[in-house]
């Protein structure tokens, strides 16, 4: 691109604070040149929005799953046995934890 005769103008006004938060970022960057790095940016960056809805629910289970591992805990220290019904507890929770999982793998692959 560097080699190509530049023919067209594109022109915008920015406020203050959002001059200075590029001028920040475009240190931050390493690029020494105002144009180039919004020239860089215009062409090569990328806006990423990260939906955190899937996170705070992968979250949500793993607290309760680490809840409720530690109810189960305590109950064989007291008794010495673990139930079915805990085991299929846990079972059924794992399961959760790896869906919400493949939801966000499959959010960020698409990005």
């Amino acid at each position: 691109m560097a080699n190509k005769t530049r023919t067209s103008n594109i022109h915008f006004m920015v406020t203050a604070d959002e001059r200075a938060m590029i001028q920040k970022r475009m240190e931050q960057s390493g690029i020494k040149n105002m144009r180039s790095y919004l020239l860089r940016m215009a062409v090569d960056g990328r806006i990423i929005h990260i939906e955190l809805d899937s996170v705070k629910e992968m979250t949500r289970l793993l607290s309760n799953a680490t809840s409720n591992i530690n109810q189960i805990a305590r109950r064989v220290n007291e008794t010495g046995s673990i139930y079915a019904a805990d085991v299929e507890d846990l079972r059924r929770r794992y399961d959760e934890l790896w869906a919400q999982t493949k939801v966000i793998l499959k959010k960020l692959a698409a990005m």
